[in-house]
């Protein structure tokens, strides 16, 4: 892996916990945590508030969805072992050896047919 791609990893992940803390201080139907601060209601304005929290979360989406694509453009071409899986399962059938089958049936008496006397 490159530097950029760890880079960019890093910053997804500080994204997402910053991204669950906002949303744990939303108000979600009065049982968030922002709903301990309903007593300065009057003073800060809590919908003022919920916007900017709204806001924040939109942002730190949108941050989370570019710095992923950019991240993937950044791994490069080269994924995995270059190695078609195809071409393995092809190989390994061609290389185990066939169980070898009689080519005509056994003959055998007909144990039940009547014996002619």
């Amino acid at each position: 892996m490159n530097a950029v791609f760890t880079i960019l990893t890093i910053l997804v992940v500080i994204a997402a916990l910053l991204l669950i803390g906002v949303v744990l201080l939303q108000n979600g139907k009065g049982e968030g945590l922002a709903s301990n601060f309903m007593a300065g209601n009057q003073t800060f304005g809590v919908r003022q508030t919920a916007d900017i929290l709204e806001k924040i979360t939109w942002g730190l989406v949108a941050f989370i969805i570019v710095v992923s694509i950019v991240a993937s453009f950044t791994m490069g071409s080269k994924s995995g072992s270059g190695i078609d899986v195809t071409d393995q399962i092809e190989n390994s059938a061609a290389a185990e050896q066939q169980p070898a089958f009689p080519t005509a049936p056994i003959q055998q008496e007909n144990p039940t047919a009547p014996a002619n006397e």
